[in-house]
């Protein structure tokens, strides 16, 4: 007897509106973040257009706002269909989908004010964490409540990339999460430097690999079956895909830290999972690609299946690139640089997004029940698209090539040939403003999309509740034949796959992270290592405001390219007292990590109120606010507390002190600049960032 039931399209189509809609804002702030690398004057002279604020906020729009919604709206509708059952509660799903908006504007509200972790990938602050995490509870309820209500004996491979992408998730985002709140605004990481460093990249690496990647696997298991209308070319090798993936990826963390302060051990693991990432990944572009045998006419035809094949060419080699990277070798020329940026790029415009286009195009026609308004306008979509990613990830290779080469290149009398940071700059310029044209170029198309989308929902009618029906669930089930096999019983509990997923995931963290938490000789300390004075403190909590890591590293490895440039290389020891850790990830500016003392007073406060006059060339943008604004020292009592909290050795009572020998040490600045005729008031932002800036790299004295 079978049972009639509807599907929930009106969910799907909520997220598939969403996704569209935060995608075109992302691109845009990504391309004006792009164009400020070339004419930094387009932030228009607001605090709050920066390259600093605006980047994170184009990162957390397309990966979350973007690609997060398009993953809901996938999961949400093969879901359904590969159980043959509703999600199980409307209202979740309505609690899920508006929730997730709301997290999303509250990025849009707080990143470009300054509100900001650092976290790359994570900068939220706690408030919207804890929001994220609720959100995503009500996304595994609803999830595998309709797992558990399904009338399908068996959960299909896509079902299992979900489950490891929910459980996944929701480790990396509540153990990367750990604050202290000193404010509904502020707040800091409970683990300092090397540690909050290799926790980051833990969660930095792994968001790519179980938010970017897992669940758009899911998402091509489901769709580009259908879409060429051929089974999956392997069982077998799904399996294998699965299992081998989610255990190696989460390992792979460190290679984002070669040659860092970091213990040798773990960056030498990060270095081997990242080689043996290459057989899962690709074997899953494999299953999918072979799954297309006897369909390549179909594809020339049809513009949605060309979007699936760029796309999982993308995955490919991007996948094969990443393991690449991690070689030693080659991270010691590439890190730093625009190859980084041109490879997670063909990642992020290949992969995520020609899928999600993909899907898009072929989802909207059917919950509409009406054919596509135009496919010239999908296959002009796709070629300008994938100009656009030729055009945006070729001029950063260059970039990332001149760069790498550049800042290790010596005379014959063994000094470095372009010692001034801004030589290399001005090489790659012109390769920004080809980056700029392939970014607008992506961006084009994806309008066109819209259009051509809006069109075809217009022309005919949303199915909000499709009519469906299907034999309901036996209770009595008896396995026989090949569903005896141990995965074919596996998949027939999801409840012990979601654990032995966490298992699985759960091995690699552990003995990553627990050695350089437990084991104190793999973070030394140094005795002439202090903590920051308050006026210092202020001034870094400013710098993390303004998104000055966006920019600039403050890690010196041990290379002679380095340490000629910049000075000794960095320890260990000298980031016990950084909550949370700045080493950054790209230098589009020179290394800090020895700035202090390199220049004066009054250099520095050029430099903030007009870089171009100190550095010719510059594409940083002036800081003219920091002059204006008055630093706000009510929260210098509750920092103090906080830290000491963290382990950070202020004494007790020292925070009724702190404000008093913050203003002493402003008004010593303030008092040299006046020497080289410069007046501010000492109770200024700019003062308080000077102090930062003078303080880094001074505790230890190299020879």
């Amino acid at each position: 007897m079978t049972e009639k039931f509807y599907y929930d399209n009106k969910i799907v189509r909520n997220f598939a509106v969403a996704t569209i809609v935060w995608g075109i804002i992302g691109m845009i702030v990504g391309l004006l973040a792009a164009m400020q690398l070339f004419k930094p004057e387009l932030n228009m002279g607001s605090q709050y257009t920066t390259f600093g604020r605006i980047r994170p906020l184009h990162t957390n729009a397309v990966i979350f706002a973007f690609v997060g919604n398009a993953i809901f709206m996938g999961v949400y509708y093969s879901l359904q269909r590969l159980l043959k059952a509703r999600m199980f509660s409307d209202v979740l799903s309505k609690i899920h989908f508006w929730g997730w908006q709301l997290i999303i504007v509250s990025a849009v509200i707080t990143l470009p004010l300054g509100f900001t972790s650092s976290h790359e990938y994570a900068e939220l602050e706690w408030p919207i964490d804890i929001a994220i995490t609720v959100i995503w509870v009500v996304f595994g309820i609803n999830m595998f409540g309709t797992i558990i209500k399904r009338r399908e004996q068996h959960m299909y491979v896509a079902i299992w990339f979900y489950i490891a992408t929910f459980v996944t998730v929701a480790v990396l985002h509540i153990v990367n999460s750990f604050q202290l709140p000193i404010s509904w605004f502020k707040s800091y990481y409970m683990y300092a430097g090397v540690q909050d460093a290799l926790v980051q990249w833990w969660y930095g690496h792994n968001a790519v690999a179980f938010f970017l990647t897992t669940p758009y696997l899911g998402m091509m298991y489901y769709f580009l079956p259908k879409m060429a209308n051929r089974p999956v070319y392997s069982y077998k090798l799904s399996i294998l895909h699965f299992w081998s993936l989610i255990f190696i990826y989460i390992w792979a963390g460190p290679h984002h830290l070669l040659y860092t302060s970091l213990p040798s051990w773990a960056q030498s693991l990060g270095v081997v999972f990242s080689i043996m990432l290459i057989a899962p990944s690709w074997g899953g572009m494999i299953n999918g690609l072979l799954t297309l045998r006897g369909a390549w006419d179909k594809v020339r035809e049809d513009a949605t299946l060309k979007f699936m094949v760029v796309g999982l060419t993308a995955y490919g080699m991007a996948t094969f690139e990443g393991p690449m990277l991690a070689l030693k070798q080659i991270n010691a020329i590439a890190h730093y640089t625009d190859w980084i940026v041109a490879h997670v790029h063909v990642g992020a415009l290949g992969w995520n997004g020609f899928l999600t286009f993909g899907i898009l195009y072929w989802l909207i026609p059917r919950i509409y029940r009406t054919p596509l308004y135009s496919k010239k306008l999908a296959a002009f979509h796709f070629w300008i698209g994938t100009l656009g990613i030729i055009f945006y990830a070729v001029p950063l290779y260059f970039a990332g090539f001149t760069q790498g080469l550049m800042w290790k290149q010596f005379t014959e009398d063994g000094m470095l040939k372009y010692p001034n940071f801004l030589e290399t700059l001005l090489q790659i310029i012109p390769m920004y403003v080809l980056r700029a044209i392939g970014g607008a170029m992506y961006l084009i198309g994806v309008i066109v999309m819209t259009y051509n989308l809006i069109k075809t929902a217009r022309a005919g009618k949303l199915v909000a509740n499709e009519p469906a029906e299907a034999f309901a669930l036996p209770k009595d089930y008896e396995p026989v034949g090949s569903d005896k096999k141990l995965h074919r019983i596996l998949e027939r509990k999801p409840m012990v796959f979601m654990v032995l997923s966490l298992i699985v995931i759960l091995i690699g963290g552990m003995i990553e992270m627990m050695p350089t938490f437990t084991i104190e000789s793999n973070i030394p300390t140094i005795s002439s290592v202090k903590p920051y004075s308050p006026l210092e403190l202020q001034g870094r909590d400013l710098y993390i405001r303004e998104g000055c890591v966006s920019c600039h590293s403050q890690m010196i490895r041990p290379f002679r390219s380095e340490t000629e440039r910049y000075g000794e290389y960095s320890k260990a020891g000298e980031f016990v007292y950084d909550h949370p850790f700045l080493w950054g990830s790209k230098r589009i500016g020179p290394d800090l990590a020895r700035e202090g003392g390199k220049y004066s007073n009054a250099w520095q406060f050029n430099h903030l109120l007009d870089p171009q006059t100190m550095s010719p060339g510059s594409i940083m943008p002036p800081y003219e606010w920091l002059i204006n604004q008055k630093l706000d020292t009510t929260t210098t009592i509750a920092k103090i507390n906080a830290m000491r909290t963290l382990g950070v050795p202020y004494e007790v009572g020292y925070e009724h002190k702190a404000n008093t020998h913050l203003d002493n040490q402003a008004k010593e600045i303030a008092a040299d600049l006046q020497k080289n005729n410069v007046r501010v008031q000492s109770d200024r932002e700019i003062i308080a960032i000077i102090a930062y800036l003078q303080r880094l790299g001074t505790d230890i004295k190299a020879k």
